[in-house]
């Protein structure tokens, strides 16, 4: 038996990680990408792909909470948007004094 980690041992190492920061924070796959420094593509394969063959239970739980996530994309959209017109609205009326 090599003693040797292999890609595959780091990438189910990684998915396992980035399942249980999702889980613990309620994150989107964007904000794992950030807090890890990798691309969305990277987690969303990870949690998606690889950990249900490694930690099926995990992985289940990660699920619903990207199923939620998808859900309410639409409303922090809006309210992002809200938020941008509401910056430049004051922005201009306190160039306007």
């Amino acid at each position: 038996m090599h003693n040797q980690i292999t890609q595959t041992d780091a990438a189910g190492d990684r998915a396992v990680m980035l399942g249980t920061y999702i889980l613990e924070h309620r994150a989107t796959v964007r904000a794992a990408a950030k807090q890890y420094g990798i691309s969305k593509s990277t987690v969303h394969k990870d949690v998606s792909e690889r950990l249900p063959y490694i930690q099926p239970e995990l992985a289940e739980q990660v699920h619903e909470i990207l199923l939620q996530n998808k859900q309410e994309r639409h409303i922090r959209g809006g309210m992002a948007t809200k938020k941008k017109y509401a910056r430049l609205r004051e922005c201009a009326e306190h160039l306007e004094q």
